[in-house]
C-alpha cells in the first residue's frame, strides 16, 4: 500500500475494485466518505470526489458511490486495460510524468513479442517464460560514461562505485516514438482492449465503461488526482498479481503514484496482515522483502548478485541494489550473533536454500503425496483457508503428527472427527497447544497504510501462553535433543541468538528493539536503515523497521493526535507524523518525489507531498523518500522510483513471471473462452497442481456446473474465531449463499430454502438468499450469472454445535480449486464454476 487510510480524503476520483470497504473495513470507510464530501475534491460540476465500485455484487460500497459497474470476477485485467487504452488514445495521460518518472522511453531488446495469447520466450513443455526477451537494449555509450563516473568518484575516495557498474545501462527514446519503445509497445498492447472488447469480456456495458472512462481521464491532469483501492477480489485469483499490475500501470500513465489523494492501495483482511507480510510470512522472502537464497548460490556475493536490483539508468540510485547486502549482514547478525563472521561470510550458509515452491499450499500438495511428516498450524486453519479442503483433510490425515496453535478449536484441529469421518482410518497424532488471543497481550499490529501502533493487553491470559514462548520452548527442546543425541548439520541451531531475559519468554517488547537493530559499536538502538553497514557491526531484524524503536524509545506508542491539528499536522496533508509510526521512517506516502515536477513543485499546490525549498535547500512536506538534500535539477538526481534499478516506475516489468504487460487471462474454471485469444484462454504458466505427479483432474466445466461462483466476508464475522462468538453468531447465525433472482426463478428456490451447491471438489448445503444484489452479465455472447458465498461457517463452533448435521457440509473452500498465481501461488478464491439445486 502506496498511501495510507487517513490519505484516500485527498483524492478526487476513488476507483474501488475487489474491494467492499463499507462492509469489510468500516471505520476505514470513514475515510471515503469525507472525500464525497468536500467540496475542494472530484471534477467537473459540483463538490465531492466521484466513488467508483467495480464489484460482482451490489454492497453497501455500491449504494453511496457515484457509479456501481457490476463486473465478472476475475476480468479487471480487461476493464483496467481498457482504461489504459482510453487514456493512450485520448491523449489523456500526464505526459512530462511518464516521460520522466515512468520507463516509457526505455527501449526493448529486439525479439520481444506477444502473440495469441504468448509473450515471446514461452517453453510449452516446462510451461514457463525465459524472460530474456523481456530484458531492455543497452546503451553502450551511456554505459561507458557511467562506469567513468564510477572510477572517477572511487578515485577521488567518495565511496564505492554505485550498485550496477558493469550492468548494461538502457537506451532510452525521450520522445517516446520509437517503436520498441515501452510506451509504444504499450500503445499497441492496449489498443486491443476497446469499449466493446471490454464489454464483451467484464459483462460492463460500454456505454457504462466510456462513462467511467472519462471520469478517469480528468485524473491525468497535474491538478486532480485518482486512488485505487483494492483488497482480496484482485488478488485472489491465478493472475491476481498482474490484475493489481494493471491498475498500477493506468495510474502511472495518469501520474498518479506517489501523491497524495493517489497511489495503489490494498485493504489489509486483518490488522496484522501488514506486518505478516512485512516480516516474511511468506515462503519465498526474508524479512524486509529480501528474497530467500536459492540452490547453487555458494555464498554472499552470490545471493547478493542474483537477488539484488540492478541499475539500469544512470539516474537511477537503486537504492535496494546498493543496500542489500547491508540489509542481509545486519539480518543475519540478528540471528546469528557471534557466529556471524567475516571469515563464515556472515553464517550465510546457515540459511536454507529450498529447490522447490514452498508455499503453503504446495505443503499441502506434499503431504497429500505422502511426503510431508508434520505441520505446525499457527494462528491459521488450512481446512477453513485452503482451496479444495477434502483434498487438505485428506492431505492432513496423511501426516504422522499435526500440531494447531490457537486459541479455540479450529476445522484443521477437529479435522478427525468432522461429521462423516471414521477418527479410526486417521492415524494422525494432532496436538491442540492453547495460545493466548490477541486481546491478552501486548504487541503491535500494522495497518494497511503501514502503521505500526502498539497495544496494551485488555485481560490477562487464562490458562493459554503465547504463541512466542511456545516456540522459544520448543526451540530450547530441539536444541536440547540435538545436544544428546547428534544430529545433521546442528550449527544453525545452536548459533540462533536468544538475547533476552528469559529466553523462554521473550517479551514483544525486547523483539521490537532486535527488529529495530542495534549499532553494536555503540550498544545503542539504531536510528536509520540508512545507518547499516555489512561489516557485522551493525544488526536489523527486519531493515524497513530500523528507525521504529531508536533510542528516543518506542515511536509506535505515540499518540500525538487530532486535537492540536496545527501543531500535529503542520501540512494540512493528514500526515500525522507524531502519531505511531509507519514504515519506512515514518514517512506516510511511498515514493513522494513523484508528487512534486522535475523543478521540485507539488504538481498540485493545494496537495503537496513534498517540496523543495529553495531557501533552506531541503525537501519538506512528508518524510522525503528520497535524498533530502538532493536538489531537484541537479543532472545527477535521483528519479523518484528510488527502489526499482530504473529509478523510474515500471509500466513494462520483466519480474513477473506470466508477462511484461499485464494480459487477460480467463480463470482456469470460466463458462466463455477468452475472446483475445480463444486458444490460449487461461494463464499459459498458471500453476496447475494436478499437473504435477499425476494427480487426478477436479476441474469443472460449464457443461457441469453453469454458474460462477465468488467468496466474501461479512461485516457480522471476523473470519474464523467469531464461529465461537455468541453475539457474532446471533447477528449472523446460519450459513447462507445468495443467488440472482434469475436463478432462482429458473430453479424454484425461495429465500430460506435448503440449497445444495456442487462443484468438481465438493458440496456447500445451506440457506437460499435470493437478492438483486447479484444479476445477470452478458459475456461474450452468453448470459451469466454469480452465486455468491460468505466464507465463515465450519464443522465447528456454536452454530454447528447448534445444527443437526453439525455443519457437516459447511466448508465454503470444499468448493475451491486447488491452483495458483504464477508468481505467488495465490489461490483462485473469486472465479470457479458450480452449479446450485434446491434440496
Amino acid at each position: 500500500m502506496t498511501n495510507h487510510w487517513r490519505d484516500i480524503q485527498n483524492a478526487d476520483v476513488i476507483i474501488i475494485n475487489g474491494a467492499n470497504p463499507a462492509e469489510a473495513h468500516p471505520v476505514g470507510f470513514q475515510w471515503f466518505l469525507k472525500a464525497k464530501l468536500d467540496p475542494r475534491r472530484g471534477i467537473g460540476r459540483g463538490g465531492g470526489a466521484k466513488m467508483i465500485h467495480i464489484d460482482p455484487r451490489f454492497t453497501r460500497t455500491s449504494a453511496v458511490s457515484d457509479v456501481y459497474a457490476r463486473i465478472r470476477t476475475g476480468t479487471d485485467t480487461a476493464f483496467f486495460g481498457g482504461l489504459i487504452s482510453y487514456v493512450i488514445e485520448k491523449n489523456l495521460i500526464h505526459h512530462e510524468y511518464v516521460k520522466h518518472y515512468t520507463n516509457a522511453s526505455f527501449l526493448v531488446k529486439q525479439g520481444f513479442g506477444f502473440s495469441e495469447g504468448l509473450f515471446s520466450g514461452y517453453d510449452p513443455v516446462k510451461r514457463t517464460y525465459d524472460t530474456a526477451t523481456w530484458a531492455y537494449e543497452g546503451d553502450a555509450p551511456a554505459q561507458a560514461a557511467f562506469e567513468r563516473t564510477q572510477k572517477e568518484i572511487v578515485a577521488h575516495g567518495q565511496g564505492p562505485a554505485g550498485a550496477g557498474a558493469g550492468v548494461a545501462l538502457a537506451k532510452r527514446d525521450m520522445q517516446l516514438e520509437h517503436p520498441r519503445s515501452v510506451f509504444q509497445l504499450l500503445k499497441t498492447h492496449y489498443a486491443r482492449y476497446t469499449p466493446e472488447m471490454v464489454a464483451s469480456i467484464t459483462g460492463i456495458p460500454a456505454d457504462q465503461f466510456l462513462e467511467i472512462a472519462k471520469i478517469v481521464g480528468e485524473t491525468g491532469r497535474p491538478d486532480k488526482v485518482m486512488t485505487v483501492v483494492y483488497a482480496v477480489g484482485l488478488t485472489h485469483h491465478t493472475t491476481g498479481g498482474q490484475l493489481i499490475r494493471t491498475a498500477a500501470v493506468l495510474q502511472l500513465l495518469l501520474g498518479n503514484m506517489g501523491r497524495p489523494g493517489g497511489g495503489m492501495n490494498a485493504e489489509r483482511g486483518h490488522a496484522n496482515i501488514q506486518g505478516n507480510t512485512d516480516n516474511a510470512i511468506s515462503w519465498e522472502i526474508l524479512p524486509g522483502y529480501l528474497r530467500i537464497p536459492a540452490p547453487g548460490q555458494k555464498n554472499l556475493d552470490d545471493y547478493v548478485t542474483q537477488s539484488a536490483p540492478k541499475k539500469f539508468d544512470a539516474n537511477s540510485w537503486n537504492f535496494f541494489g546498493t543496500n542489500y547486502r547491508k540489509f542481509m549482514v545486519s539480518l543475519l547478525k540478528t540471528w546469528y550473533g557471534d557466529a556471524a563472521t567475516d571469515k563464515n561470510d556472515y553464517a550465510f550458509d546457515y540459511l536454507p536454500k529450498p529447490a522447490t515452491n514452498s508455499s503453503w499450499i504446495s505443503i499441502y500438495d506434499q503431504a497429500l503425496k505422502k511426503k510431508m511428516e508434520g505441520v505446525i498450524l499457527s494462528g491459521m486453519t488450512a481446512t477453513s483457508i485452503g482451496p479444495d479442503a477434502n483434498q487438505v483433510m485428506q492431505a492432513l490425515a496423511n501426516l504422522k503428527w499435526l500440531a494447531v496453535m490457537d486459541p479455540l478449536p479450529t476445522t484443521s484441529s477437529e479435522f478427525w472427527r468432522r461429521p462423516g469421518a471414521d477418527p479410526k482410518s486417521i492415524q494422525t497424532e494432532v496436538f491442540m497447544i492453547p495460545t493466548t488471543h490477541w486481546i491478552e497481550k501486548d504487541g503491535s499490529f500494522v495497518n494497511s497504510g503501514r502503521w505500526m501502533q502498539w497495544k496494551e493487553a485488555a485481560i490477562t491470559p487464562e490458562g493459554a501462553r503465547h504463541d512466542h514462548w511456545i516456540l522459544a520452548d520448543i526451540y530450547q527442546r530441539v536444541k536440547k535433543l540435538y545436544a544428546q543425541q547428534g544430529g545433521k548439520f546442528p550449527a544453525p541451531l545452536n548459533a540462533l541468538t536468544m538475547n533476552y531475559k528469559d529466553p523462554l519468554k521473550p517479551e514483544l517488547d525486547e523483539i521490537g528493539q532486535e527488529i529495530n537493530g542495534f549499532d553494536l559499536t555503540t550498544g545503542k538502538r539504531m536510528a536509520s536503515f540508512g545507518a547499516l553497514k555489512d561489516d557485522g557491526t551493525t544488526t536489523a531484524g527486519n531493515w524497513i523497521y530500523t528507525g521504529s524503536y531508536p533510542e528516543a524509545g518506542n515511536l509506535s506508542k505515540r499518540r500525538a493526535g487530532v486535537q492540536d491539528p496545527k501543531k500535529n499536522d503542520p501540512t494540512g496533508m493528514g500526515f500525522y507524523h507524531g502519531w505511531a509510526w509507519s514504515w519506512p521512517l515514518n514517512r506516510r506516502v511511498l515514493y513522494n518525489r513523484a508528487s512534486a515536477n522535475l523543478d521540485g513543485k507539488a504538481w498540485d499546490p493545494s496537495r503537496p507531498g513534498i517540496e523543495w525549498d529553495p531557501t533552506d535547500k531541503k525537501w519538506k512536506g512528508d518524510v522525503p523518500d528520497y535524498p533530502p538534500t538532493m536538489e531537484p535539477r541537479d543532472p545527477k538526481a535521483w528519479g523518484p522510483f528510488i527502489m526499482n534499478g530504473e529509478g523510474v516506475g515500471r509500466l513494462f516489468s520483466s519480474s513477473m513471471l506470466d508477462g511484461p504487460f499485464p494480459e487477460h487471462y480467463e480463470p482456469v474454471e470460466s463458462p466463455v473462452e477468452n475472446p483475445l485469444h480463444p486458444k490460449q484462454s487461461e494463464s499459459p504458466v498458471v500453476f496447475l497442481y494436478d499437473k504435477q505427479g499425476g494427480r487426478e483432474n477436479r476441474f469443472g466445466t460449464v457443461k457441469d456446473y453453469p454458474y460462477i461462483a465468488t467468496s466474501y466476508r461479512l461485516t457480522e464475522h471476523e473470519h474464523y474465531v467469531t464461529q465461537h462468538v455468541p453475539a457474532l453468531v446471533g447477528l449472523q447465525p446460519k450459513p447462507f449463499v445468495e443467488v440472482p433472482e434469475e436463478v432462482a426463478k429458473e430453479k424454484g428456490i425461495k429465500t430460506g430454502d435448503p440449497v445444495r451447491v456442487t462443484s468438481k471438489r465438493g458440496k456447500l448445503e445451506v440457506l437460499a438468499v435470493v437478492t438483486k444484489r447479484l444479476g445477470g452479465l452478458e459475456v461474450n455472447g452468453k448470459k451469466v450469472y454469480h452465486i455468491g458465498i460468505p466464507i465463515h461457517w465450519g464443522f465447528v463452533g456454536i452454530a454447528a454445535d447448534r445444527d443437526p448435521t453439525k455443519g457437516a457440509n459447511w466448508l465454503a473452500n470444499a468448493l475451491t480449486p486447488f491452483v495458483g498465481d504464477a508468481n505467488s501461488r495465490t489461490p483462485e478464491f473469486k472465479a470457479f464454476l458450480v452449479n446450485i439445486e434446491k434440496i
